[in-house]
C-alpha cells in the first residue's frame, strides 16, 4: 500500500530504536526531507545504513510515527494488521466471557504492537480511534481484519487528528447496522449510557473501571461523596451504589447534569436524592470551604489541562494546590482518590505532589491504593509514557485541633 522509504536514525537515538522504544521523535530523524505523505513505511537505519525497524510516519503530537516491526523482511500489510488484531482479541478473551462487563478495550495502540490506533468494544459495538493521518491510511487494513476476525452490531469510528485544529466532527458509522443510541452497556454489574456518535468522547473513560469497583465495594458505604471534575458522573453511579450517604458532582461543561442524570436514571437511582453542580470546580472548592463543608471520600480526576474564565489548570504544575484545596474539604479520616492520565511525569512524582500538599496542609496521610491501567490496557514495557494512569487513594488525618 505505502511506499518504504529509507529514514536515518542519529546516533544518539538509534541504541534506544534497537531496544524497542517505539515511538518516532523528530529530533531522531537526520534527513526529514524524505518524509512528505503520511502514511509512508519509514525503513529506519543508523548511520552505518545498517537495518533497525519499519515505522509508519504519520504525526502525533511530540511524535513522527511509530515503530511497526524489527524484523527487515515483515511486509506491513493487511495480514500484519490482522495478526496484531486477532493476538489482541486473543488476550482479552476472559474480558469478552465477562456477562458483568461489557464495555473495555480491544486493542491499545503501542501496547499492542502498532501505535496510534486503538478499538474498544461496547457491547457489539467497535469504535476505532485514529490519531493520525499516518495511521488513517491503513483504515482498510484494520476494517477488513476486523471484519476476518469479529461479528459486530457495528463499527463506529472517531478520527482524533487535528485539521486546521479542529477535531473532525462526524457522526462515525463506518459498517454493519446504525446503533440506537444511547448503547446500554455495563462495567461490573453497573450500567453506562454510551454515544459513539457525539464527539471526540463516548460518555465514560474506560481506564477507570477498577477504581470505580473499589470505590463501590470498599469506600462508599455511608459517606458523603465528591466527585470532581465528574464528566457524566461515573465515580458517583459507582459510589450511590456501593451505599454513599450521599455523592455531589461537579463539573463545569453544561451537558453533564443532564449526561449525569441520564446515568444516575440507568441505574435506578433517585438522582433527586443526589447534588448534580454544573461550576467550576475550583470555585466550588472555595464556596465548600467558606460553608465548612466536609465529605468523607474527595475523588479528583481534573484533565492534564484545562482552563476556564478566571483559571487555567496544567496538572503537571498545580495538581499539588488541587490536592491542597481537596484536603481542606476532606473529613478527620477522610479518603482523597487522586488520579491523573498526565504521562509528563511518573507515579514517583504524583507521590511527591501528594506528600508535599500533605505537609503543607498540617496533614499525615495513608496510602491506603494505587492503580495504573487496567489489563486490557496493554502498554509496552520500552514506552513508559504510555502506562499513564496514576491513580492514589490516600486517607488523611488531621493533627488534634485541626
Amino acid at each position: 500500500m505505502s511506499k518504504e522509504v529509507a529514514v536515518k536514525i542519529g546516533v544518539k537515538y538509534a541504541k534506544q530504536y534497537k531496544m524497542g522504544y517505539p515511538l518516532i521523535q523528530e529530533k531522531a530523524i537526520m534527513n526529514k526531507q524524505v518524509l512528505s505523505q503520511e502514511g509512508t513505511i519509514m525503513r529506519l537505519i543508523d548511520e552505518k545504513n545498517t537495518f533497525i525497524a519499519k515505522a509508519f510516519y504519520g504525526k502525533q503530537n511530540k511524535g513522527y510515527g511509530w515503530v511497526l516491526t524489527h524484523t527487515e523482511e515483515e511486509k506491513i500489510d493487511q495480514s500484519f494488521f490482522q495478526r496484531k488484531l486477532e493476538a489482541a482479541i486473543h488476550k482479552r478473551e476472559k474480558l469478552f466471557a465477562d456477562k458483568d462487563t461489557t464495555a473495555f478495550r480491544v486493542f491499545n495502540a503501542e501496547g499492542d504492537g502498532i501505535g496510534g490506533l486503538t478499538i474498544d468494544y461496547f457491547a457489539g459495538y467497535y469504535l476505532i480511534n485514529w490519531y493520525s493521518i499516518g495511521i488513517y491510511q491503513f483504515h482498510e487494513y484494520v476494517l477488513t481484519s476486523l471484519n476476518n476476525l469479529v461479528d459486530y452490531k457495528a463499527i463506529y469510528q472517531k478520527k482524533r487528528f487535528d485539521t486546521h485544529g479542529q477535531y473532525i466532527e462526524e457522526d462515525g458509522f463506518v459498517a454493519g447496522q446504525r446503533g440506537e443510541f444511547p448503547i446500554i452497556v455495563k462495567e461490573n454489574g453497573e450500567n453506562f449510557a454510551v454515544y459513539l456518535n457525539e464527539g471526540a468522547m463516548v460518555g465514560v473513560f474506560l481506564d477507570q473501571r477498577e477504581v470505580r469497583r473499589t470505590i463501590r465495594d470498599k469506600y462508599a458505604a455511608g459517606k458523603r461523596v465528591l466527585n470532581t471534575f465528574s464528566y457524566t458522573g461515573a465515580f458517583s453511579v459507582f459510589a450511590a451504589k456501593g451505599g454513599a450517604l450521599k455523592t455531589t458532582s461537579v463539573d463545569l461543561a453544561n451537558r453533564s447534569l443532564a449526561k449525569t442524570i441520564e446515568q444516575f436514571s440507568i441505574n435506578n437511582i433517585d438522582y433527586e436524592a443526589q447534588d448534580i453542580i454544573v461550576e467550576d470546580v475550583f470555585h466550588y472548592f472555595k464556596y465548600a470551604a467558606r460553608k465548612k463543608l466536609k465529605f468523607d471520600v474527595v475523588i479528583l480526576d481534573p484533565p492534564s489541562f484545562a482552563r476556564s474564565k478566571k483559571f487555567t489548570f496544567s496538572a503537571a504544575k498545580d495538581y499539588k494546590n488541587l490536592l491542597k484545596e481537596a484536603i481542606t474539604i476532606t473529613s478527620d479520616n477522610g479518603v482523597v482518590v487522586a488520579s491523573t492520565n498526565c504521562a509528563t511525569f511518573n507515579m514517583r512524582k504524583f507521590k511527591e505532589f501528594i506528600e508535599t500538599a500533605c505537609k503543607e496542609s498540617n496533614v499525615t496521610y495513608t496510602i491506603k491504593e494505587e492503580f495504573t491501567l487496567p489489563e486490557d490496557f496493554r502498554t509496552s514495557p520500552s514506552f513508559k509514557e504510555g502506562n499513564y494512569l496514576k491513580v492514589v487513594f490516600f486517607q488523611i488525618a488531621r493533627q488534634k485541633g485541626e
